[in-house]
């Protein structure tokens, strides 16, 4: 049988469930413009009942309080983080890409492209036309060719300033990555502590947790994990701690528990560039005290991704090839005393077939050492050599020879020495990104400003000025001196052409059959001194066809000896290229700007000082596609294609960040939908929780009045 006190018991544990049920209504209400709070719930149920042993059976005991949690939905929030994602990448591209149509912009108040394009081929070269011997009107069109150098250079510098503020941000969201790590590392050991009884929930540091979730999501993917802690002792146990990891960029682990690990910024160094326009000091990501942080995998998302999308975006047009050749080469150089120095290079060749590659004009591998990848080993190189050669059918094979730092021990830079089990393999140097970021961009006004130049100089080096040859109008300035790169003839790659390298072949030929003749005649003399030179002369001939058979025999020395090479790198000595001119270096001919008289306007030397039959090809470069073109356009359409370019990125950009975030919002109105506090609801609730609350207070009265009578008047 029950106490005749029971009914005080029931009453005040449903005093206690009301007012912890006013109280977590009081805290939402609280939170109710708390970002990342989740609303709050009691759970209550019946105590269990107690056996009266009597007819009715069991007597209820009153409601227990079993917990105050959070309400809070897991899927929309792992949805919320991966869209999230999506937000920060496309957000990081919009805003940067808004800049790189700034800086291509031609609206009238800037000088663009079209404007100083435009000044030299149509105002500049007409009065050229008009008075090709005038000095003055020289003077107007070479002062357009050096506004029109000044463009590129100013885009160009324009370009490497964002591509550094790029780095650098990309440097601030890593330290925010490990900020955030650590606290919820922190928080982790934080709730574990708290709910280790297995009765208690650590709502508002779950909250916070998540909330730093939120944040992560948008700098970089995420994936979350959280698993039950069991006593080893006793399995079956339940502890009430959990571990919770945290893995990002497709999988590498972030937080695990209560431990973290840490990013870092690596600056590289000079020998460490991926193309030839990158600025000094791009960061790599690494784990502290660890492996590298891959920034290149496709499945990574967030503002990371689009930072690195940006900064590193070469639209997939990197180095890669089959390894054909692995051997060596001595190299002399002076030491500090200035004495002769030989120490060996290992030298590798790869054979490559990708337009961007085969065209020096459109390649951007850097020409100042690097590192290069052979069959997923790396190493540093300190200069390549680009070469083609031909097949009996005349069909081109266009490979590319590094020389590799020395080891080490020779002040080099290199552990190690590339195997012969390299060949067949893959080399690969810098990544492929495939998105249209800052690389792309400098690289397409490389190719522009390279073939231009080549064209025009072509045009102006073939004619006259008076009786005088005329020379190049753009030239390249050179970075460690006060001079300009000249570029002869002699080392155009972009003039090769099977009949010229079979003129190499059949001039080799030539020269050894003579070598062969002469060596001949000489024999014939010494052991035949009464012979005429008649006589020598009808020997040579009867023994033609045998000095035949042994040029003949030289053919392959011969045909790899033709083979057109040209130099780029750390040890450039004479072999001066075209690629060596790029958007930032892109200048207009020292000799020109001092002695504006040497312009040349016409193709003969005879002809008259009125005569430009020369600057109307010219004036035919800027229109005509047959003269240059530019990715299937004239040279006066570069703006539209670049333009085109940063539209339809732009475009996308803009897009799929709306779009993204829209479905963020709507996610996130789910969420609000299920966890957030709403002001009506809990107004609802405040009502009937103090109506719970106020009848346990008058069951409470009740009672009181009934053992007051029971106690006071009955005598018990």
């Amino acid at each position: 049988m029950p106490s005749q006190f029971f009914g005080l018991n029931i009453a005040y544990t449903g005093l206690l469930a009301s007012n912890a049920a006013l109280n977590t209504t009081s805290n939402n209400i609280a939170n109710v413009q708390t970002e990342g709070y989740s609303r709050q719930q009691v759970t209550q149920q019946a105590a269990n009942a107690l056996r009266v042993f009597q007819t009715y059976g069991c007597a209820g005991a009153g409601v227990e309080t079993l917990s105050i949690e959070r309400i809070r939905n897991e899927f929309y929030d792992s949805r919320y983080w991966v869209n999230n994602g999506k937000v920060g990448e496309y957000e990081q591209k919009e805003y940067y890409m808004t800049q790189v149509e700034a800086y291509f912009d031609d609206n009238g108040k800037n000088a663009g492209f079209k404007t100083v394009f435009d000044q030299m081929m149509i105002t500049g070269l007409q009065a050229l036309l008009n008075n090709p011997g005038d000095l003055s009107a020289k003077e107007q069109f070479i002062g357009y060719a050096g506004s029109l150098a000044e463009y590129f250079n100013g885009v160009a510098g324009n370009l490497q300033k964002l591509q550094k503020d790029v780095n650098q941000e990309i440097k601030v969201k890593v330290d925010e990555i490990n900020s955030i790590a650590s606290e919820i590392a922190t928080l982790n050991k934080q709730i574990n502590t708290i709910e280790l009884t297995g009765k208690m929930k650590a709502n508002e540091l779950r909250d916070r947790r998540t909330l730093l979730l939120d944040q992560l999501s948008q700098i970089v993917d995420i994936e979350t994990k959280e698993t039950p802690l069991s006593d080893p002792k006793n399995p079956d146990r339940v502890t009430g701690a959990t571990n919770f990891v945290v893995k990002i960029a497709s999988g590498q682990t972030l937080v695990d528990g209560y431990e973290y690990n840490e990013l870092e910024c690596v600056a590289r160094t000079k020998d460490e560039k991926a193309n030839n326009t990158d600025v000094d000091g791009l960061y790599d990501i690494y784990w502290k005290g660890g492996s590298k942080f891959n920034i290149y995998n496709a499945a990574m998302g967030g503002a990371l991704k689009g930072l690195v999308d940006l900064r590193d975006g070469n639209n997939n047009e990197s180095f890669s090839g089959i390894i054909t050749d692995v051997g060596s080469v001595q190299i002399t150089t002076k030491d500090e005393d200035g004495k002769d120095v030989t120490v060996n290079h290992d030298t590798v060749t790869v054979e490559v077939g990708k337009h961007f590659l085969t065209d020096l004009n459109k390649c951007n591998l850097s020409d100042k050492g690097g590192v290069i990848n052979l069959g997923n080993k790396e190493y540093y190189y300190d200069s390549w050599t680009y070469s083609v050669s031909y097949d009996q059918a005349g069909n081109p094979t266009y490979a590319y020879t590094f020389t590799l730092s020395a080891l080490q021990a020779d002040n080099g830079l290199n552990t190690s020495r590339p195997a012969g089990d390299r060949v067949g393999k893959t080399a690969t140097a810098g990544a492929a990104v495939s998105y249209q970021g800052v690389p792309y961009y400098m690289s397409q006004m490389n190719e522009w400003v390279r073939t231009f130049s080549q064209k025009i100089n072509d045009i102006f080096t073939s004619g006259y000025s008076g009786d005088i040859p005329g020379i190049d109008l753009f030239a390249a300035k050179m970075a460690t001196e006060n001079n300009q790169y000249v570029f002869g003839e002699q080392y155009r790659y972009d003039l090769e052409s099977y009949e010229a390298y079979q003129g190499r072949v059949k001039a080799l030929e030539e020269a050894e059959k003579k070598r062969l003749q002469d060596e001949l005649r000489a024999q014939l003399k010494a052991a035949n001194p009464t012979w005429t030179d008649a006589q020598i002369e009808q020997e040579v001939q009867n023994q033609d066809a045998a000095l035949d058979a042994q040029v003949a025999a030289k053919k392959d020395e011969f045909e790899k000896a033709a083979t057109l090479n040209v130099t780029v790198g750390k040890n450039i000595t004479d072999k001066d290229n075209y690629y060596l001119m790029n958007s930032m270096n892109f200048d207009v001919s020292n000799t020109l700007e001092n002695d504006p008289g040497r312009l040349a306007t016409k193709k003969k030397p005879g002809d008259g000082v009125e005569q430009n039959d020369l600057l109307e090809d010219v004036k035919k470069l800027a229109t005509d596609k047959g003269t240059m073109s530019y990715r299937g356009s004239s040279a006066s359409e570069f703006l539209q294609t670049i333009l085109g370019d940063v539209a339809l990125n732009m475009e996308r950009a803009q897009i799929f960040h709306k779009s993204y975030r829209d479905i963020a919002y709507n996610i996130d109105t789910q969420r609000i939908s299920i966890s957030g506090v709403d002001e009506d609801e809990e107004a609802v609730s405040l009502v009937k929780y103090q109506n719970g609350y106020n009848l346990a207070s008058k069951m409470i009265q009740t009672l009181t009045e009934i053992y007051d009578r029971l106690i006071l008047e009955t005598g018990v």
